[in-house]
């Protein structure tokens, strides 16, 4: 708790600086003025929260002390109960503030692109596939984002071979960039008569959405090919070839989109999908010791490297990187992504103030 306060000290420094900046003549047109107004903000908040946590501390301290000098039990209960109460509102407190004291990525902002695809598991996988999608698209519903398909390819019986979308909002990458990785389900799948428990994996791969002027893609480097959309057959197969497969050369990424009823709006958000993954490249050479990379999150798909399993006879989440089981699975597949999310912050806060 030392180590909240001495760091809720060194922002609040921070914060009288920065409103000495903001307070000089033409601070307005500085180009720097936006970045550094979000920084105010920020640090007048956290600063609010460490005032309000000191307050509630003492608080405590005192409700303590009048508990050990009082003798009618009927205080000494209700002196225990407003003890209680102070003490989870400061535990509240204390992991907002913790999460607020994480370095500021900037990336943090910016709509995410999200790549699913089933791993080992075959038609199960598949399925798994798309109920993570399910999952995130209810996720995104409660946050406020919103979800734009731009690639998808589902399997007879309802599943997904892949799916590639963008979930757009303030903040959408820094609620899923945890969600990188390879998942993992068990349960007995609905075409399985003896009622054996199967294992199956679907890899998730979340790259931040990179603006055009972070990444420059020329056109000379892309090889543009389009096709007709698949579909479920019949009357609804596309007549026109308006689905767009992207191959930007020097690397040989394709990436390709069919599920906009024009080509040009197929070519749009596959640019989208092609400037995340340059950018991820580019992130790559400029820090060779980039935590995540995609080949990282995605691996390979086997069973084996997972980073949450989904365990349907059990009704339990677990996330096998800060060893945390819940056991409302029906919850966080209906989007309740918090869950787990949420301790997830924690624990990268809590490293980052042992630092």
């Amino acid at each position: 708790m030392d180590r909240i306060f001495s760091r809720v000290d060194e922002a609040a420094a921070e914060l009288r600086k920065i409103e000495e900046e903001l307070s000089r003549p033409g601070v307005v047109a500085r180009p720097d003025f936006a970045a550094l107004s979000r920084r105010h903000a920020r640090l007048r908040e956290l600063v609010a929260r460490g005032e309000e946590l000191r307050r509630l501390r003492s608080a405590i301290m005192e409700e303590e002390e009048l508990l050990d000098e009082e003798a009618d039990e009927e205080l000494r209960a209700a002196l225990r109960e407003e003890i209680e109460r102070d003490r989870t509102k400061a535990d509240a407190l204390s992991q907002q503030i913790r999460r607020m004291l994480l370095p500021e990525d900037p990336h943090d902002r910016k709509n995410a692109i999200v790549e699913i695809r089933p791993g080992a598991g075959g038609e199960e996988a598949a399925l798994f596939a798309a109920e993570l999608f399910r999952m995130y698209s209810r996720y995104a519903e409660r946050r406020g984002f919103a979800v734009r398909v731009m690639d998808t390819h589902p399997t007879p019986l309802g599943g997904l071979k892949q799916v590639v979308f963008a979930v757009e909002g303030e903040g959408a990458y820094g609620r899923l960039r945890y969600e990188s990785g390879v998942h993992r389900v068990q349960r007995v799948p609905e075409t399985e008569a003896s009622g054996r428990i199967h294992t199956s994996t679907a890899t998730v791969a979340v790259l931040p959405e990179a603006e055009e002027v972070e990444v420059e893609i020329r056109p000379d480097d892309l090889k543009m090919d389009t096709f007709r959309a698949s579909g479920p057959g019949g009357q609804h197969m596309q007549k026109n070839e308006t689905a767009v497969r992207i191959t930007h050369l020097p690397t040989g990424i394709v990436v390709a989109c069919q599920d906009e009823r024009s080509q040009h709006r197929n070519r749009e958000l596959a640019l989208r999908i092609l400037r995340a993954k340059l950018w991820e490249i580019q992130q790559r050479e400029q820090e060779r010791v980039l935590r995540e990379t995609r080949r990282r999150q995605i691996g390979t798909g086997d069973r084996s490297e997972k980073i949450r399993t989904y365990n349907f006879p059990q009704t339990r989440v677990t996330d096998h990187r800060i060893s945390l089981t819940v056991h409302r699975l029906a919850e966080v597949l209906d989007g309740d992504l918090d869950l787990l999310i949420e301790p997830l912050l924690a624990a990268e806060a809590e490293e980052n103030l042992a630092d």
